[in-house]
This record gives structure tokens, C-alpha cells and sequence, in this order.
């Protein structure tokens, strides 16, 4: 599913791609109409060497909505000020309502298309709060779902969309920067087919190094039950370790179809991939993708055939620890993206001095959580951060420090506001009441207006 496109920068992510595999081909009827097997208890244990850093199971009372603290609602018919239709001609509204989005109390997540009688559809789409994910350097990102698609097939799924897949971090807040920022479909199907379509989206649109709109995809029957009758297993796994950078797809441990980093330009793969992403769960009627393969529902299609998704799951391997450290010293550099929580940030290369990374994307409401900062006995009455903006003239806010709580009375804050670019350095001080023992530390912006306005690399303390 995907965005059209627009020009690239800052924040919050979109919508996936109109005819999102073309190219691909190996198309198979679905066959009989099953009774599905219980959803796992639980998600699999991480292999060897690999560490969990999400994981919903969906586990909860019939009946009742997602966990908020893991996912957030897209509702209506389009990203605020993005394109209409979700960027890809779809029909239905998406709305948070338990007809649409739902747990079944079985462990099983329920995205269910309804139609009303003046033949109005709704459905549900939900994305993760998250938008970190993404390989440490060096290292793998597994980003794994059991499930189920609508139990239907032939003229009864004419229209019918579901997908689980991916956006670059930058597309949230901006909604015009697709395909440039990067969209990884791990499993798309259309009209109850026996197919599962992945496919990576990047570049430009129309055309460009990844054949835009259609983007660079693989398709495959599913193994054993039919994609519709019964759960199969869809991951993506993102690969830092090898020589060429790839990024992998696979149906019940099946890969089926790579995307190599040297099938693009270099500048077309680090502006798809130099960043976290956010993980998105939906179901579509109608749009661009259906559109190659039939056409949108009609009078004939059965609504009410709900995907099912047992869990998700996201592992990282390799490339050193991705795990914050649990005890830090308030007085060396604490690098600003190696948070244990965020909402609203993204994080992205930074050209100051050492390298790495940077905090992006900051802005009114936004926070960032360090757990255990050591400040010692000996008390720390210094706070200095190492900042950057980009703001438009008359856009500032403050960096403030709160401890143990987002909400907490700040022991600290300084203003800042432009500082000549996003990528412009410049180390700021402030005094901070006097701080001794351990501590949660959160970073909180605050701003009188809702444009970003900092950046952030790094932050220490002082005596």
C-alpha cells in the first residue's frame, strides 16, 4: 500500500502503494474455505542471539480495542493534510471502532471491512507507536507476524486488501516524502488469491530505480493451507551483517524474495533505509493494488471476513546490543537515541562530529526516556545537550530534564531555536536544581507551536 509522492522531510509517517506488485507474478486461486486454526499462545521464543524488542500478542477480553501504549489508530480516509484515499484510491473509512479493530479473546487481533447499507465501508488500521525500528549497525531486524488473511475468496473478496508492512519514520508528520523514505510490504494480498506479495518502495515516483509505483516485489503461493484457510508466518528480516546490505522475505520460514542494496544507487538505499520505521496492520478495500487484479467491491462482495493477526514481533541481532544500558553515567555523553522510550522522535544519521546518530524530529509534546542515569552523591547542577535546528524564523521551544516522570516538574530546561540547519551543531548549557542518587531521566520539548524545532545527539551532566 502506498503513498504517492512529494518531497522529503521531517516528520511523523502514510499510506502504501497503488499497484504494489505488478511485476510479480505466480497468481493462484485460493481454494476451500476452512475453519481456522486457534491462534499460538504466545509468539516463539527469540532464537540464539537474537533479543525481543516488541511483542504483541494480543491477548485480552473479547471485545476490546488495542493497547494503546503499543499502537495508535489511523482513522478517516487520509493522513491529516496528506494525500485522499490514503494515497492509493481505496473506499473504505478507517475508523478505532471495536467493529473494526478488535481482540477476539482467543490471543487473535481482528481487522474486520464492514459494509453498511448505503453500501459504505469501514475497516481499521492501526501502526505502531514506535518508529525505531531498524538493524543496528552490523546487525539483523526480524519483523515477524502469524496471521490469517480474510477468509474469503472469488467474487465474495472482490476488493478485499489486507497487508502487513512498514514506513520510514520520516513519513510521519510529512505524508508527501514516498516513496523516497522507504516502505517495506512484508505480506499485501488481494481479492482472496492463494498469493502473498512483499515488496520495497523507495526512490522516486513515477518510475525511478525502484519502478515506482510497482516498487521492487516478489510474490508466492503459500505453503500447505491456503493464505485464506489457515495462519502462515510472514517476516522481513533486514541484514547489516552481510557484504551488500539485503533485506529478506519469507512465508513460513520460506524466503521467497531479497531486495540487495546494490540494486539502486547508493543515495536511493540510504534514503530508504538510514532510519527507524513503524509497523502497520490493515485492511483495504478497494484502491490501485485491487484495481490490477479486478477492480474494488461491488454488490457482490462479502463483507464482514475479518484478517486475523496472532502476533507481532520484532528481534535484533548482531551489531553489538541494542538494549540501553541499565546503569549510565550522568556525567559521560549519553547518546540521545539510545533511549529505553520515546513518542514522536525518529532517528537518523548525523554528520556532527564522531558520527552515529541523532534525535529527529523533536517537537511540542514529543519526550525521550533514559532508565538508570547514576548521578552519584556528589551532586550534578549542570545539564548540557548537544543540539541543532532547522526552524522557520519564530519557531522555539525548550529542552527540558524531568526525573522518574514525563510529568514531573522540570529540574531544568533551556531554550533553543534555530541554529543555521537540522544538521547545524552547537553544545547548549543550563542549571538544573542540584541531583544526586539514580534516576529516570526523561528529555520533554515543549513549544508554542507544533512545527519540529531540535534536534538532539547527545546529553551529559555536570557538577
Amino acid at each position: 500500500m502506498r503513498e504517492t509522492s512529494g518531497t522529503p522531510h521531517r516528520r511523523r509517517p502514510l499510506r502504501r502503494a497503488l499497484v504494489a506488485a505488478l511485476g510479480a507474478l505466480g497468481l493462484a486461486v485460493a481454494g476451500a474455505t476452512l475453519a481456522a486454526p486457534p491462534a499460538d499462545a504466545s509468539a516463539p521464543t527469540p532464537p540464539s542471539g537474537w533479543t525481543q524488542v516488541f511483542l504483541d500478542d494480543f491477548d485480552g477480553a473479547a471485545g476490546s480495542g488495542v493497547n494503546t501504549s503499543n499502537w495508535q489508530y489511523a482513522t478517516g480516509t487520509s493522513y491529516p493534510g496528506g494525500a485522499a484515499n490514503w494515497g492509493t484510491g481505496e473506499v473504505e473509512t478507517m475508523t478505532s471502532s471495536t467493529n473494526n479493530v478488535s481482540l477476539d479473546g482467543s490471543g487473535n487481533l481482528r481487522i474486520t471491512p464492514l459494509r453498511d447499507a448505503n453500501g459504505n465501508w469501514t475497516s481499521g488500521r492501526i501502526e505502531t507507536n514506535r518508529t525505531d525500528f531498524q538493524p543496528p549497525a552490523g546487525g539483523k531486524l526480524s519483523v515477524e507476524s502469524r496471521i490469517q488473511m480474510p477468509n474469503v475468496t472469488g467474487a465474495a473478496a472482490k476488493g478485499y486488501w489486507p497487508a502487513f508492512w512498514m514506513l520510514g519514520a520520516p513519513f510521519r508528520g510529512n505524508y508527501w516524502n514516498w516513496p523516497s523514505v522507504g516502505e517495506l510490504d512484508i505480506m499485501e494480498n488481494v481479492q482472496g488469491l492463494n498469493t502473498v506479495w512483499s515488496t520495497m518502495h523507495c526512490g522516486t515516483n513515477p518510475g525511478g530505480p525502484c519502478n515506482e509505483t510497482t516498487g521492487i516485489g516478489g510474490s508466492t503461493a503459500c505453503p500447505g493451507s491456503t493464505c485464506q484457510s489457515g495462519f502462515h508466518t510472514y517476516r522481513m528480516e533486514w541484514d547489516r551483517s552481510t557484504s551488500v546490505e539485503q533485506i529478506r522475505f519469507y512465508v513460513d520460514g520460506v524466503n521467497y524474495h531479497t531486495v540487495r542494496a546494490d540494486q539502486m544507487d547508493a543515495t536511493t538505499w540510504s534514503n530508504a533505509t538510514n532510519h527507524g520505521f513503524f509497523v502497520i496492520l490493515n485492511v483495504a478495500m478497494g484502491g490501485g493494488f485491487p484495481g490490477a487484479f479486478g477492480g474494488g467491491p461491488d454488490s457482490g462482495t462479502v463483507p464482514g471476513h475479518p484478517m486475523l493477526v496472532d502476533y507481532v514481533q520484532v528481534l535484533s541481532s548482531g551489531g553489538g546490543s541494542t538494549t540501553p544500558p541499565t546503569n549510565r553515567d550522568a556525567y559521560t555523553a549519553i547518546q540521545a537515541e539510545s533511549y529505553d522510550a520515546q513518542s514522536g522522535s525518529i532517528s537518523e544519521t548525523t554528520t556532527d562530529s564522531g558520527g552515529g546518530q541523532n534525535l529527529g524530529s523533536l517537537a511540542n509534546g514529543d519526550w525521550v526516556q533514559y532508565k538508570g542515569v547514576n548521578f552519584g552523591s556528589s551532586a550534578a547542577t549542570q545539564f548540557n545537550a548537544r543540539v541543532a535546528s532547522g526552524a522557520a524564523s519564530g519557531v522555539s521551544g525548550l529542552v527540558e530534564v524531568r526525573l522518574d516522570s514525563r510529568t514531573a516538574t522540570p529540574v531544568g530546561s533551556f531554550a533553543v531555536g534555530s541554529t543555521g540547519g537540522w544538521q547545524s551543531w552547537r553544545t547548549i548549557p543550563a542549571n538544573i536544581s542540584s541531583v544526586t542518587g539514580t534516576h529516570d531521566v526523561y528529555l520533554t520539548f515543549t513549544s508554542g507551536q507544533p512545527a519540529d524545532f531540535v534536534n538532539v545527539n547527545w546529553f551529559s551532566f555536570g557538577h
